[in-house]
């Protein structure tokens, strides 16, 4: 039987998943991130089990049901240049350049699409242009690369050689600031989308780094009495619905953003076991990937707050 998802008015029909609990070939381990290359294959940075089993990006092309083929695998686990300790974000440029980030090791590692390593930039710090444990990243049209700097709590701007272009965002609350943001996203127009996981909401700035809205507010699944036992077989999770679930808008740790290019926005909640593909129905263009997992969309135009065109700019 086939799954629908009806959000305001639009219908996704859930197709197939993709891959399995793996070390390597088109399996996964612990995905962090994901991205679609130019050729509409995906990258997933997997970070693995505690003993490194499975940690790598794979470079995956997609066909039907199964029928998933590995183009690449690369940036496993190790010391030196191409290896990786805990990896974390990927992202593709319009050149095919793989750009990679390591959390221990501050630093992002850039590939040739087919995993060739080519050089690596960043150094531990929290001075213009060092890194503390970064995270998503995304490449602009104009092939710059922007770095979630999440130890910093701000975003940093890089052309593709690695040299510092601008920054924005500091620690806080208020609009335009972070607190321990993650995932990243841009729509067409340019505007940046971040999952500012501790503050429980999305925030979008301008290409410039303006603030312009924030989306979402916290928001937790309230645990019904009946929910869970313990019995002597060992603990279980109850059948029966939760009652009171929250309305959509509310947030827990918000990890990742990612658009369907059609101005709706889609944020994961939590960490997912594994990709689902839902095609839009009545639409022309591409089919929508998902991750499983609690995830919600919503139009890019609302949440928009009150001095919405004032904030941190991107400066050198």
């Amino acid at each position: 039987m086939a799954l629908t998802t009806v959000v305001r008015g639009r219908a996704y029909d859930w197709s197939h998943a993709i891959g399995r609990g793996a070390a390597t070939g088109t399996g996964f381990n612990y995905v962090q991130t994901m991205c679609l290359g130019r050729d509409n294959d995906i990258y997933t940075a997997n970070r693995g089990n505690e003993n490194n089993f499975g940690l790598r990006v794979n470079r995956i092309r997609l066909g039907g049901a199964g029928d998933e083929e590995l183009v690449a695998e690369f940036f496993q686990h190790g010391e030196g240049d191409g290896k990786a300790t805990w990896p974390f974000g990927v992202a593709v440029g319009n050149d095919g350049r793989v750009y990679c980030s390591d959390e221990w090791t501050n630093t992002i590692s850039v590939f040739d699409q087919n995993g060739k390593f080519q050089y690596k930039f960043g150094s531990t710090g929290s001075g213009d242009g060092e890194l503390m444990r970064p995270a998503g990243m995304v490449c602009e049209k104009n092939g710059n690369l922007i770095v979630v700097d999440s130890g910093n709590n701000r975003l940093q701007v890089f052309s593709p050689e690695g040299k510092l272009v601008a920054t924005c965002g500091k620690a806080g609350s208020g609009q335009g600031e972070f607190n321990q943001p993650w995932g990243i996203t841009l729509d067409q127009g340019g505007n940046i989308y971040v999952a500012d996981w501790k503050n429980h909401r999305i925030q979008k700035l301008s290409p410039q780094g303006h603030f312009i809205m924030s989306i979402g507010s916290y928001g937790a699944v309230p645990a019904d009495p009946n929910a869970y036992a313990v019995t002597y077989l060992g603990p279980f999770v109850s059948s029966l619905p939760v009652s009171n679930y929250p309305k959509a808008g509310l947030l827990n740790h918000p990890t990742d953003v990612g658009g369907s290019g059609r101005r709706h926005l889609c944020h994961r909640l939590g960490q997912p076991p594994g990709l689902h593909l839902r095609s839009r129905r009545h639409a022309t263009d591409q089919p929508v990937w998902r991750c499983a997992g609690d995830v919600q969309v919503g139009p890019a135009e609302r949440g928009r707050q009150p001095g919405h065109d004032e904030g941190v700019s991107a400066g050198a």
